[in-house]
C-alpha cells in the first residue's frame, strides 16, 4: 500500500524559506509523477508543482515559478519542495500526491488524476 507522509511545514514570515518533505513508501514509483498541491482555507485545491520520478522533469504553477523548486531523492524515496520568498498568499495546507502517469497515459495537473496523497502539512506565512 502506497503511503505518503509530508513534513516540514510551519509558521514563517514573508520572505522566508521553508522546505517540505514527502516520504514515499509501499511501492515502486518509476511510473509515477509526484505532485504538490495546496489548499488555503475556503479555497479549492491548487496545483503547485510536479516531478516525474523516472526522468526528473518538473512542472510548476505560474504562481510559484521562480520561487519554489521540486526535487527528488530516488534512493531515499523522498520528494522535496523548497520554497523561497514566501508570501502570505502561500499560506495553505500542502499535500504530496502521486499520479500513475503510465496508466493514465498522459501528464495531468488535475488533482482528480492523482491517486495517492498524504495527510498534509500546514504552511503559514505571516506578513
Amino acid at each position: 500500500q502506497v503511503q505518503l507522509v509530508e513534513s516540514g511545514g510551519g509558521l514563517v514570515q514573508a520572505g522566508d524559506s521553508l522546505r517540505l518533505s514527502c516520504a514515499a513508501s509501499g511501492g515502486t514509483f518509476s511510473a509515477y509523477v509526484m505532485g504538490w498541491f495546496r489548499q488555503a482555507p475556503g479555497k479549492d485545491y491548487e496545483f503547485v508543482a510536479s516531478i516525474t520520478w523516472s526522468t526528473g522533469s518538473t512542472y510548476y504553477a505560474d504562481s510559484v515559478k521562480g520561487r519554489f523548486t521540486i526535487s527528488r531523492d530516488n534512493a531515499q524515496k523522498m520528494i522535496y519542495l523548497q520554497m523561497t520568498s514566501l508570501k502570505p498568499e502561500d499560506t495553505a495546507a500542502y499535500y504530496c500526491e502521486a499520479q500513475n502517469v503510465v496508466e493514465l497515459g498522459r501528464f495531468s495537473a488535475s488533482r482528480l488524476d492523482y491517486i495517492y496523497w498524504g495527510q498534509g502539512t500546514q504552511v503559514t506565512v505571516s506578513s
